[in-house]
């Protein structure tokens, strides 16, 4: 497939079927991860695989039980979302989160080596590290739209990130970005409207 076909075909995907990934296409899409550049050149990048339902029971226990719609549209209201399709993206996403992690074929915990305190970084450039691995993290979505298959990303709260470190073992001056959540999405699963954009508006010449 042609990269611009997949990244056109890329979508956020939250409803999953019971279709397995085959193992040798898991490896090909976390391959063309660390296809990615890395800030040091050494892509100190580790996967982890959590396939056991007993344990992604266990590990996403601290995510806060699953709202209903109505709750969501609460939410919605309470941070101002105004925007249609914003707005309802948020309403549709926030009874999903555990659901989500629990039903997708793969659930992948990427893992990177952190330079200093991810949480207080010194200066922009303590942050490479971070900015590199959702390099990563984009090619291995990308990779899996080619494959007719799609995902979804969650951004652990505080708690969770402390809990997953430690369910999973993830050794020190290791962190993790996000969870990742890949599968062949239901037959009811909607992909989200983005907001349109024009890169003419986008373009900037020279300076803002």
């Amino acid at each position: 497939m042609d990269v611009y076909d997949a990244i056109a075909r890329r979508m956020t995907i939250r409803d999953f079927t019971e279709k397995e990934i085959p193992n040798e296409v898991a490896r090909k899409i976390l391959a063309a991860g660390l296809r990615a550049p890395s800030n040091d050149h050494l892509r100190r990048w580790e996967f982890i695989l959590v396939q056991d339902k007993n344990q992604r029971g266990l590990l996403i226990g601290k995510i806060h039980p699953s709202k209903t719609e109505k709750a969501a549209e609460k939410f919605a209201d309470r941070w101002g979302l105004t925007i249609p399709s914003q707005r309802d993206m948020y309403i549709q996403a926030i009874p999903k989160q555990a659901r989500m992690l629990l039903q997708a074929a793969l659930l992948v915990i990427p893992c990177f080596h952190a330079d200093g305190d991810l949480l207080h970084p010194e200066t922009l450039s303590s942050l490479n590290s971070f900015a590199s691995i959702w390099c990563c993290i984009e090619n291995i979505l990308v990779a899996a739209a080619g494959e007719g298959i799609f995902g979804v990303t969650r951004i652990p709260f505080e708690s969770e990130r402390k809990h997953i470190r430690k369910v999973l073992k993830i050794p020190a001056g290791y962190e993790v970005p996000c969870y990742l959540a890949l599968g062949y999405p239901a037959e009811n699963a909607r992909r989200m409207e983005q907001v349109p954009v024009s890169i003419t508006e986008k373009i900037h010449m020279n300076a803002w």
